[in-house]
């Protein structure tokens, strides 16, 4: 398992005294979630069994407006599930990135680390794992491959809004 050589995160001088965030959603009736602070600092990340659709538009709701800060969104995914978070963050005037599987594990992963779903999650969970580690992020559990897969998908996000030059590199 390894990111692409040559990847590195840029420095962290000249951090904004009004810290701006980035919401990373693998989305599904059960959600993966991470919150990036800018330039690419996790700060938590989760998963959630949502149950329904109808459930998952008030808890999108809910958290869109409960993170103090946040200027953008990156969602994986489509159909009801991904226009629940779609419409909060219109209403909020948040900054959207949507993307799928095959277009960030492409810019994160070898072609061996994702020739297969099973073999993309599980890779996830332990590219996650290295960051959860490097991270401030509390680490109360291993990530689910939701999970897994946001904070993955929450630094892809990180670059393609420019708060990073390249991504982090990892040993695996």
């Amino acid at each position: 398992m390894h990111f692409k050589p040559g990847i590195v995160i840029e420095s962290t001088e000249n951090i904004s005294p009004n810290p701006q965030y980035l919401l990373a959603i693998d989305a599904g009736v059960k959600t993966g979630l991470a919150l990036f602070c800018k330039p690419a600092n996790l700060t938590w990340y989760r998963s959630h069994n949502m149950g329904s659709v109808s459930s998952l538009r008030k808890a999108a709701d809910h958290l869109l407006h409960s993170i103090e800060g946040l200027t953008a969104i990156v969602i994986e995914g489509g159909g009801p599930v991904a226009e629940a978070w779609k419409k909060g963050a219109v209403q909020l005037g948040l900054e959207i990135i949507m993307t799928d599987a095959g277009v960030w594990r492409k810019e994160i992963l070898y072609p061996r680390e994702y020739r297969d779903s099973d073999t993309a999650k599980q890779t996830a969970i332990g590219l996650a794992k290295q960051i959860i580690d490097k991270s401030e992020a509390p680490s109360m559990n291993f990530p689910t491959h939701d999970a897994a897969e946001a904070v993955l998908i929450g630094l892809w996000g990180c670059k393609k809004l420019g708060w990073v030059k390249e991504l982090p590199s990892f040993r695996r």
